[in-house]
């Protein structure tokens, strides 16, 4: 093998200004291809991340996936066809029975929080403006472990609605719509008719400014009292230490408990079959530059095989083997291969770091982003490994029509 690898080495030397070019477009091909992947794969988590780090990963809510079985269907669905119509629900207070025993249940399974939750509307009155909001009532204590808005106040804390369970917390649009400030009291009615003067006790914002309009947070006792349904939860939210599990653990508690249950693979799938999508494209495009490299290799073998016909011929008559005149080859391509690789994936790694020095203002940003790449060793892995497989495969065609070259032919004069 060392004496076909010195052969494969001597070709390429023999030609080093048409091995340069081809070795030229791999290190720009492995560049390319590791830093738009990066950058593609990279903004994805990003916006995985920030899809799943703002909201739960299962919503367990107080419906059910089916409607319930009629009694007259159980009595009759397996004896004849049947027909129910005009049913109306039982009138009363909606929200999951026994939801304590749904969250005791849940923080047994390792590294998983889950805390109840009720949400409603409510309108929140100040100097004669009144305004609709969505109002998630929780456990302070339980906030900070399931949700993320502790990371977007800008003024007091979540931890504060324990000291004042009757205080709100409040985004930064809002309280500007209103000309309030921390500190201040607004009048919050339900649909209930409970009308309830709660102190602004946190501000947050989170750069959407439809939630910071038009959501609050208060606690679950008060949630309760202004819907008027003591000892009541319509929502459990669930965070998961591995958050691609939410499926799996979404369909087991449905199964057990009847409610249904909504991963965030499930409420995101529009957005999971885009960025599926996406990807192809993505590798479609960036494969084409490395392909289009891969056709320098096969043109500097194809000639390497052209003019060392004779050679090829002498090694034959030596007692080289028809697989050993391939290897030749194929070792030419292995060579390009690797050492575009070494040097393309410092080149991409360069450019890599540059993109991330960019920072940039989108009209209606409050930040300045960065761009987000993902430096994890698979991108690495899967540049080097399609360069070196478009090389192999690039040598291989050239490769085996070297390999079939008659000996006798050629030392005759044939060509």
């Amino acid at each position: 093998m060392r004496l076909l690898a010195t052969i494969a080495v001597k070709h390429l030397l023999a030609r080093k200004r048409q091995s340069l070019v081809s070795l030229l477009g791999i290190v720009l091909g492995v560049a390319f291809f590791l830093t738009i992947s990066s950058l593609m794969q990279g903004s994805e988590k990003d916006f995985i991340r920030r899809l799943i780090d703002n909201m739960p990963h299962i919503f367990v809510t107080d419906t059910y996936r089916n409607p319930r079985l009629q009694p007259v269907e159980r009595l009759y669905n397996s004896k004849g066809a049947i027909e129910v119509r005009s049913v109306k629900p039982v009138t009363e207070t909606r929200g999951i029975r026994g939801y304590e025993q749904v969250v005791d249940y849940l923080r047994t399974l390792p590294g998983v929080e889950a805390s109840p939750m009720l949400t409603g509307q409510g309108v929140l009155s100040f100097a004669g403006k009144n305004i609709a909001v969505a109002l998630d009532g929780m456990i302070p204590e339980d906030i900070q472990d399931v949700v993320t808005i502790q990371e977007y106040m800008i003024s007091g804390s979540i931890s504060d609605l324990i000291a004042n369970p009757n205080g709100i917390v409040l985004g930064e649009e809002l309280l500007r719509t209103f000309s309030l400030e921390r500190g201040d009291n607004v009048t919050v009615t339900a649909p209930t008719g409970q009308v309830r003067t709660a102190k602004i006790l946190g501000v947050f914002r989170t750069g959407r400014s439809d939630f910071d309009l038009n959501h609050g947070f208060v606690s679950l006792k008060s949630m309760q009292v202004l819907m008027n349904r003591p000892h009541r939860a319509n929502t459990i939210i669930v965070k998961l230490p591995d958050p691609y599990r939410a499926r799996e653990i979404a369909a087991d508690l449905e199964s057990r408990f009847s409610y249904k249950s909504i991963s965030w693979q499930e409420a995101s799938e529009d957005i999971m079959s885009t960025l599926a999508i996406r990807n192809i494209i993505m590798y479609s495009v960036v494969s084409s530059v490395l392909i289009v490299a891969a056709f320098g290799i096969y043109n500097v073998i194809s000639t390497v095989v052209m003019e060392k016909h004779r050679d090829i011929a002498i090694l034959k008559s030596m007692g080289f083997l028809a697989r050993d005149i391939q290897r030749i080859f194929v070792i030419q391509g292995f060579i390009l291969g690797i050492i575009g690789s070494l040097l393309g994936l410092p080149l991409g790694s360069t450019l890599m770091y540059t993109l991330m020095q960019i920072e940039f203002k989108p009209p209606g940003s409050t930040e300045p982003i960065v761009m987000p790449l993902d430096w994890g060793w698979m991108q690495f892995a899967i540049a080097s490994g399609f360069a070196l497989g478009a090389a192999l495969i690039a040598a291989f065609l050239p490769a085996r029509k070297g390999a079939r070259v008659q000996p006798v032919d050629i030392l005759r004069g044939g060509v």
